[in-house]
C-alpha cells in the first residue's frame, strides 16, 4: 500500500473508531433507544453520511458481526469430521480467549447495552441467525450445496445458546464468567 493508502486507511480506521466511542458513550449515559444518529455524529465530529459511510445502523454499531475472515480463521486447523456442534464448542471460547483486555471490556459495554435495550434483545437473534450462516459458509463442502440440516441446527442451536450466555453475563453486570455461562450454555444443548 502507498503512503497515501496508509494515511487514508489509518485516517478512516480513527474516525471509525471516535464514532464508535462516542455512540458507546452516548449509549450508556442515556439509552440506545434515546440516542438519534445525527446525536453520535455530532459527538464524533462527523456528518451522519459519514456514521452510514462506517456503519449500516445503530444497530450494526453495537450489535457488531464477526468477520467471515474471523470465522473461518476459528474452523480452520479444526478436524473435519467433526460436528458443527463440536466445532462451534470449540470455536467460541477460542474466540473469547483470544480477545484481548480492552476489547472483553468493550464487549462487555455492548451487551449491557444490548441487554438493557429490548429491541436489541430481540435483533441479537437475528444477528446470531447471520453468523450461524456464516459458521456454515465457513465449513468446507461442495461450492454451491446446501449445508446438511443437522448443521443448519447444530449452527443455530449453538449461536443462540451463546447469545443465551451473553445476555446472561450482561445481566449480571459481569458478576457470572462469560466462560463458564458458555459452558453451561452449550451444555443444556446436551454437548
Amino acid at each position: 500500500m502507498t503512503e497515501t493508502g496508509d494515511w487514508r486507511k489509518a485516517r478512516w480506521e480513527a474516525t471509525h473508531r471516535r464514532i464508535f466511542t462516542c455512540a458507546l458513550a452516548l449509549f450508556q449515559d442515556f439509552g440506545f433507544e434515546q440516542v438519534s444518529v445525527g446525536q453520535i455524529a455530532a459527538r464524533a465530529k462527523v456528518s451522519v453520511p459519514t456514521f452510514y459511510a462506517h456503519f449500516p445502523s445503530k444497530e450494526h454499531l453495537i450489535m457488531a458481526l464477526p468477520t467471515p475472515e474471523q470465522i473461518s480463521a476459528l474452523i480452520a486447523g479444526q478436524p473435519a469430521e467433526l460436528t458443527m456442534a463440536e466445532r462451534l464448542r470449540r470455536a467460541v471460547p477460542r474466540f473469547i480467549a483470544a480477545m484481548p483486555p480492552d476489547e472483553h471490556e468493550e464487549m462487555a459495554a455492548r451487551w449491557r447495552i444490548i441487554a438493557d435495550t429490548p429491541a436489541l434483545r430481540i435483533r441479537a437473534a437475528e444477528f446470531e441467525r447471520t453468523t450461524a450462516g456464516m459458521f456454515l459458509d465457513s465449513l468446507p463442502g461442495v461450492t454451491g450445496a446446501a449445508p446438511a440440516h443437522a448443521d443448519v441446527v447444530q449452527a443455530g442451536a449453538y449461536l443462540a445458546a451463546y447469545t443465551a450466555a451473553l445476555l446472561t453475563w450482561a445481566d449480571s453486570k459481569g458478576r457470572r464468567k462469560l466462560d463458564e455461562l458458555i459452558d453451561e450454555a452449550f451444555r443444556a444443548l446436551g454437548g
